[in-house]
């Protein structure tokens, strides 16, 4: 099908969603597009995506592409890195049959995929994923020879301003259905008022949700500047050799912030900081803890997590799918309640109205009469 829209290119797909529309063509380099990411698309309201890379490698069965064809948005996948040479943000474009067009100059060419197509795609991956495994858990293994003195030694972690020593901390991360959960916990954030930290995106989650978080901590890469200004105290997640790419945006902002050089991924040291620092209890929310959202998110191990998550597994509480654990229905008893309200909002409408008592005077009467009484 033919579609027009406005260009919007970005080669960090979770940065570009922040400003897609339903008008745009989003033009991304995403190879293998995750769960959450095409969740963030979706829920953009585009309905056209130009793919530079492979939506689905082969690597894995990655889930993104067919996410988005079943949500009905047009994907045209592995159309060349020369997309990003050709086009510039805010061009109009045309996308008819897997062409892209800019004006009348081709700009690049792909393959419009389909359900079908990717199921098929799927179920082929699914059978070389073995190669990827194998590979998968070398570099695990060889992870724990490293850091194995994680389980023996304390973590050195940064002094927070907040106190966390024998509080409940909740750690929030842009997880799949991260939203959901955190909805389910709303009262019990209102009414235990744990510390809360986000990481990266997740410090967004909460204040979406109408709560300031305490902590926020990541390579700040994925974090609005609303979020990075809400007066939360900024732990920047540095690379083991000292780089910290996220200092520099802070900087940029005019926002001081602290730094913690780790090998772990940035919900490792969330949940690092909580243990370490005394938490009585750490619920964990939209957290990466299989197969699966490891290869997601582009992990070439899980050895960090898996070691912090058998450190802190004593005081963990992983929050994943408490939105469908239970949903309560309303029973006899609040249906007899509701009529009960119902009759009394009756009973004061008749007792302040005269209108109202002269008409069911009138209907008591017809009814005497009916009977003969």
């Amino acid at each position: 099908m033919r579609y027009q829209g406005t260009a919007r290119l970005g080669r960090r797909t979770k940065d570009l969603v922040r400003r897609l529309g339903a008008d745009d063509v989003a033009v991304i380099d995403h190879e293998d597009i995750d769960r959450v990411t095409a969740e963030a698309l979706v829920a953009s309201g585009v309905e056209v995506v130009v793919n530079a890379a492979s939506s689905l490698s082969g690597a894995y069965p990655a889930l993104g592409a067919l996410i988005l064809a079943r949500a009905g948005v047009r994907l045209v996948d592995a159309a060349g890195p020369a997309v990003f040479e050709r086009l510039r943000d805010g061009d109009e474009v045309v996308v008819d049959a897997g062409v892209v067009w800019l004006g009348r100059e081709r700009v690049a060419t792909g393959q419009v995929l389909t359900v079908e197509s990717i199921e098929s795609a799927m179920e082929q991956a699914r059978e070389g994923v073995g190669e990827s495994l194998d590979a998968f858990a070398r570099n695990t293994i060889e992870f724990l020879e490293r850091e194995k003195s994680l389980l023996t030694e304390g973590a050195d972690v940064p002094v927070t301003r907040v106190h966390i020593a024998g509080r409940h901390v909740l750690v929030v991360v842009r997880g799949h259905d991260y939203r959901e959960d955190l909805r389910a916990l709303v009262p019990y954030v209102r009414e235990v008022r744990p510390v809360l930290i986000g990481v990266d995106g997740g410090a967004d989650a909460l204040l979406e949700a109408g709560f300031a978080p305490d902590v926020i901590i990541g390579d700040m890469d994925s974090v609005s500047d609303e979020a990075l200004r809400s007066g939360a105290e900024l732990i920047v997640h540095a690379y083991p050799d000292g780089r910290c790419p996220g200092r520099e945006r802070l900087d940029a902002l005019g926002l001081d912030g602290g730094s913690w050089a780790s090998a772990g991924t940035s919900e490792d040291l969330a949940l690092l900081l909580a243990y370490e620092s005394g938490a009585d209890l750490i619920v964990a929310v939209g957290t990466h803890v299989n197969l699966h959202e490891m290869m997601d998110k582009n992990r070439k191990g899980m050895a960090s997590t898996f070691l912090v998550r058998l450190k802190v597994g004593q005081r963990l509480v992983d929050a994943k799918g408490v939105n469908k654990l239970y949903r309560s229905s309303p029973g006899p008893r609040d249906l007899v309640l509701i009529v009960l309200a119902a009759l009394a909002v009756f009973a004061v409408i008749v007792f302040i109205s005269n209108d109202v008592r002269a008409m069911l005077g009138l209907v008591l009467l017809r009814l005497r009469a009916w009977v003969g009484v």
